[in-house]
């Protein structure tokens, strides 16, 4: 016999029993057990938690969803659901989106067939992991049921974790090389999200983690400060092949070109440079005076009878910093440079940065504050649209608009015809904001949701709210509040192919039915995209084997 446990211990051990055996097997559990027998009550809450940090906060992910190799889905127009379709041939310039109605897994799955490397962006708005998926089950302590892929809670996080691994590893395939995708998250998973996202896109591929201020005045819910704020994490498929995330200045930035000359508009920049990293002792070769003449303002790299007034790049703190130019540089286009007196009595050097086509484009900057992101605009969308609110919190579109507008703007939109995928659609936000943005700029974007049908939302609300933004009324002639702008009521020119994810029964004995389903599949697939070749091979059984989360009792 060993040492009577106390009460503590056995209170541990039970907490160890009570552990699924898919984050802790039962050798795992004997050993933890033995640690718990051995540990003084003084020391127990501290060594419980250290062998149970794995369970609680580690990357130890649930089984993932099991393939089902006696089923296969494909995706299945359902040409009842279609937008405009019949329409199409009346409508020149039409632009086709794709909406598929079904688990997104099993849609990922089939857009691998068709679109593998073709997506330019994917934005996506998962189900953050909150206290609610607890009333459904989703508690660490139950095991997977033999009919139920059960999303863990958010005290393990392996669950929701294991959700979007197996989506976000499908999900890369899809992005081109030059391919961006973004993830709107709060703070609950942010960090454990960008962490698995390392593992799958690369840390090197990281592109940006944007704070979108989408509640100017905060949460009422929040107990001890006011949460004004969600993120946005974005990641591409190569970094090397990444360009620039560029948008127009507003008028107020292109305001600043307020002087000209016979060349035209520009503005002065300050020729020192003012990152303190860059001093005289940093950089010794962009460090030496220039001279003003005093009668016209003009520089020279020389002293003469003229160019009298010696100036350094001397900060206000009387630090040594250096000149942005070199002096060969400022030799060869002096005609840029200028010197003005400022208010303390001194001259200031500065160069002409004259307005063109590059100028009225700037940098996107990682804080997204303006007011049209804030999530009460997606609401207000929605209940002029529905006259109603039948979606809580909708993303705004403007938010949407602005993510995929500076990675494929129009110089690449109306020269192609981009895809952007959103795979946990709700409402339809991403497809109402690229429409927008083609009637803005004229470009040929395509947009491709997918949603499931819990409680009709594919059918009431994501499919009827494109066809109620498309033709300014509802599917049964209901009047609506929204509209495009003034002078466009909707946005028509835009028609939407409607698809369903269809299972069916298969055996790998089933050779005959397999060629059948295989025809069916093959002619679905291409209209999920007409360039598909229809001549590829498609193995049916394990490109289109269905997700159906099974275990043996």
């Amino acid at each position: 016999m060993g040492t009577k446990l106390s009460e503590l211990q056995k209170e541990k051990i039970r907490e160890i029993d009570d552990i699924a055996s898919v984050s802790f097997n039962q050798e795992q559990k004997a050993i933890a057990k033995k640690i718990i027998e051995n540990t003084p009550d003084s020391d127990l809450h501290e060594v419980f938690n250290f062998i149970t940090q794995r369970v609680k906060l580690g990357f130890v992910f649930d089984e993932a969803p099991e393939v089902n190799h006696d089923a296969v889905s494909f995706v299945r127009e359902n040409e009842n659901l279609n937008i405009n379709i019949t329409n199409l041939e009346n409508l020149a310039g039409n632009i086709e989106h794709k909406l598929i109605i079904g688990e997104n897994y099993d849609a990922l799955k089939n857009l691998l067939v068709t679109h593998y490397e073709k997506i330019d962006v994917i934005y996506i708005d998962p189900p953050y992991n909150t206290e609610a998926m607890k009333g459904d089950g989703n508690d660490y302590k139950d095991e997977i049921s033999a009919n139920k892929f059960i999303y863990r809670d958010k005290f393990t996080r392996n669950g929701w974790l294991n959700m979007m691994n197996e989506r976000l590893k499908l999900a890369r395939k899809l992005l081109k090389d030059s391919g961006v995708i973004f993830i709107s998250i709060d703070d609950r998973e942010q960090a454990y999200l960008k962490v698995l996202c390392d593992e799958i896109f690369g840390e090197e591929n990281f592109v940006a983690n944007f704070i979108v201020q989408h509640n100017p005045r905060g949460r009422s819910l929040s107990k001890i400060l006011a949460q004004t704020h969600e993120y946005c994490i974005s990641y591409c498929r190569d970094y090397k092949n990444l360009k620039p995330f560029l948008l127009n200045k507003t008028d107020k930035s292109i305001a600043e070109y307020n002087r000209q000359d016979e060349k035209g508009l520009y503005r002065e920049m300050r020729l020192m440079n003012g990152n303190r990293n860059f001093t005289r002792q940093e950089r010794p070769n962009l460090y030496f005076p220039l001279y003003v003449n005093p009668q016209n303002c003009l520089v020279s790299t020389q002293r003469n009878e003229k160019y009298t007034d010696e100036v350094f790049p001397i900060n206000s703190f009387n630090v040594e910093q250096c000149w942005t130019w070199s002096k060969n540089k400022i030799e060869r286009e002096n005609d840029l440079i200028v010197a003005r007196k400022k208010s303390n009595g001194k001259w200031g050097i500065y160069r002409k940065d004259y307005l063109n086509e590059n100028s009225s484009l700037t940098k996107t900057k990682t804080i997204l504050a303006d007011k049209m992101f804030n999530n009460e605009n997606g609401t207000e969308t929605i209940r002029k649209i529905f006259n109603d609110s039948v979606f809580s919190t909708p993303k705004p579109v403007e938010l949407i608009k602005y993510l995929v507008n500076f990675v494929l703007p129009q110089s690449i939109s109306q020269s192609s015809r981009p895809i952007i995928l959103d795979f946990f659609a709700g409402s339809g936000t991403t497809a109402q904001a690229v429409m927008e943005l083609n009637a803005e700029d004229g470009g040929r974007r395509e947009c491709i949701l997918v949603t499931n049908n819990e409680n009709n939302i594919a059918i009431n609300v994501t499919r009827e709210r494109l066809y109620r933004v498309i033709n300014g009324e509802g599917i049964n002639g209901e009047s609506i509040k929204w509209q495009y702008s003034k002078d466009k009521k909707c946005l028509e020119g835009n028609s939407v192919r409607v698809f369903e994810i269809e299972t069916h029964e298969l055996s790998l004995k089933d050779l005959e039915k397999a060629q059948d389903l295989t025809n069916i599949a093959k002619g679905e697939l291409q209209k999920l995209n007409p360039e598909y070749d229809i001549n590829d091979e498609l193995k049916i059984y394990s490109e289109l084997a269905s997700l159906n989360p099974q275990k043996d009792k």
